[in-house]
């Protein structure tokens, strides 16, 4: 391919744009055509719906998209780490059979990797896969799982050999989650949420071409999805908003996001509302309390310098290098500013924080923060294991001592009983 500049590109996706944005197309229609152009993820291979620009020529072509108001790619939910992750690791089948329909938006996807047996320790998942007259059979429970009571397909990470060690013993697979073999119950969250789900798995079936790479490739796999999903914990991005055109295409997309983010419309209060901290003081009158007026500039000096860690992922991200530490760095500041956002809130408002109902502070904004922000140390790792990543990674500290790691997994003590 020939060099690009952002002029040349520029004006390529804008003279596209001019002969191909119509508005009242069907979404999967549109979207059929970007991926036909390449437009929808230009830093993508050409052979895989894109047209191999650097990644930081991606935002010339998204300003271009917004000039005009085009509608862009299916990015709501967790499609993205899909498709990353087919990316990098996925056969030619899986790339053909899946990419294009993430980008339309016909497939939705959920991440099937955390138990209740093993809590943060990923690798110690016991979900297991055993090849039965030439398919793998699925048995086992998987939970806190976004979007699965609505996903066509699931990232799956299953054991497969018992005596192996726990980190190589795993294989990761693409599984149907429309078969009846698997069930999916919702969990009600104290704050009244329920954007999470068990998911049990009762002889499922996957095929030996939905596995990913090879046998006992499922931890490689699954840090590669892992760092993906920290790079993106930051928060929520523009495009899952939609706007309120009545034009065919914004309609449908309206209707996709509105069922897309439905699990996540409380994540803004888990990050700690810090945009809410000033307007708050003031309401109450604390805002000339020296004491609040200096955890208040904690705060915020604590969320400004996490915002800057994110933009240095997203620039890393967009410059297309590979991915590093840097995502457990922005997951712990995120955690750190969540938390002290909890306490600077309660300090403002007292004990009427904990209130709930139409006559409580901001409508139970207040209260939702204080029973949500705890997500934010849990979800995608905790705040543990972004510790022993950054010490290991990047500070190059010695390994945690474990004594699981070189033995078969099947002698590994676990509180679950397989």
């Amino acid at each position: 391919m020939s060099e690009h500049t952002e002029d040349t590109v520029r004006a390529e996706v804008r003279a596209w744009l001019a002969e191909n944005w119509d508005p009242h197309l069907g979404l999967v229609e549109w979207r059929n055509k970007l991926a036909d152009s390449g437009w929808g993820m230009p830093n993508w291979p050409p052979e895989w719906h894109g047209r191999g620009l650097p990644s930081e020529l991606t935002r010339v072509v998204e300003a271009e998209f917004e000039a005009v108001g085009a509608i862009g790619v299916a990015r709501a939910g967790i499609r993205m780490l899909a498709a990353a992750t087919l990316l990098e690791h996925g056969s030619a089948m899986h790339k053909k059979k899946f990419l294009r329909r993430i980008l339309t938006g016909e497939d939705t996807w959920c991440q099937l990797f955390s138990e209740p047996g093993s809590g943060s320790d990923l690798a110690g998942a016991s979900t297991r896969a055993d090849m039965q007259n030439g398919k793998w059979i699925i048995n086992g429970q998987k939970v806190w799982t976004t979007s699965a009571h609505h996903a066509q397909w699931g990232l799956l990470l299953a054991r497969t050999d018992w005596d192996l060690p726990k980190h190589r013993g795993l294989t990761y697979f693409l599984l149907d989650m429309t078969q009846d073999a698997v069930e999916v119950q919702p969990l009600r969250q104290m704050n009244h949420h329920a954007s999470f789900n068990q998911v049990f798995f009762t002889d499922a079936v996957v095929d030996p071409d939905h596995m990913v790479e090879g046998l006992g490739d499922g931890w490689k796999i699954a840090t590669t999805t892992l760092m993906h999903e920290r790079r993106g914990a930051d928060g929520l991005r523009r495009w899952e908003m939609g706007t309120d055109r009545p034009e065919r295409a914004y309609v449908e997309e309206r209707e996709e996001l509105a069922t897309a983010m439905a699990p996540y419309k409380w994540y803004p209060q888990r990050t700690g509302r810090v945009d809410l901290v000033i307007q708050r003081a003031k309401e109450t009158g604390t805002y000339d309390d020296p004491t609040v007026r200096q955890e208040i500039a904690k705060l915020l000096i604590l969320a400004k310098s996490a915002e800057w860690t994110a933009r240095r992922a997203r620039e890393a991200q967009v410059q297309g290098r590979n991915q590093g530490p840097e995502g457990s760095i922005g997951k712990l500041a995120a955690s750190h500013v969540a938390r002290l956002g909890n306490q600077v809130h309660t300090l403002i408002t007292g004990a009427d924080a904990m209130l709930t109902g139409e006559d409580s502070p901001l409508g139970g904004v207040i209260a939702e923060i204080l029973v949500s922000t705890p997500a934010i140390s849990i979800a995608g790792g905790t705040d543990e294991i972004q510790r022993n990543i950054i010490s290991e990674r990047v500070l190059g500290m010695p390994k945690e001592p474990r004594n699981d790691t070189d033995r078969p997994f099947r002698d590994v003590p676990r509180n679950t009983i397989s």
